[in-house]
């Protein structure tokens, strides 16, 4: 593969997997379950940290959060060292999601990665992880 199709191919292979998630009955959008999985990853983040984390103007993921606190998925709690800013917080009932997010995240995984033998699997996922650190090195720390 050539260097200068990696980012095409990427998007592609993303594009596609979004389509194998949205088969899923989750009854939620594939951004939805991300920002319950980085929420669940890093409890209490603010609002504008998760946006950067996905790639979201801010208003847009204020109404996804609004969203998923109607569902009683997560909720806002007072940011105990600044007044003015606000921690999200997954509830219990976003517990049996996430498992059923993990399963899903599972499947598609494994259809994904058909053909490939474990080695060549891990292997393409460390290189993967590299070109994550590579370019997320200005970003805040979620894994």
């Amino acid at each position: 593969m050539q260097t200068q199709n990696l980012g095409f191919l990427l998007t592609d292979i993303i594009r596609l997997m979004r389509r194998e998630y949205t088969k899923s009955n989750l009854e939620m959008t594939p951004m939805q379950a991300r920002a319950l999985v980085y929420v669940a990853r890093s409890e209490g983040i603010r609002q504008v940290a998760l946006a950067e984390m996905l790639d979201i103007q801010p208003i847009t993921l204020a109404r996804l959060i609004d969203q998923l606190a109607e569902d009683n998925l997560v909720e806002r709690r007072p940011d105990p060292t600044d007044r003015r800013a606000y921690g999200l917080y997954l509830t219990d009932q976003a517990c049996p999601l996430l498992e059923k997010i993990d399963e899903e995240v599972k499947r598609v995984q494994e259809k994904a990665l058909q053909g490939l033998t474990e080695e060549q699997a891990s292997a393409m996922l460390n290189a993967l992880l590299i070109v994550h650190t590579n370019l997320s090195t200005d970003l805040p720390n979620i894994d």
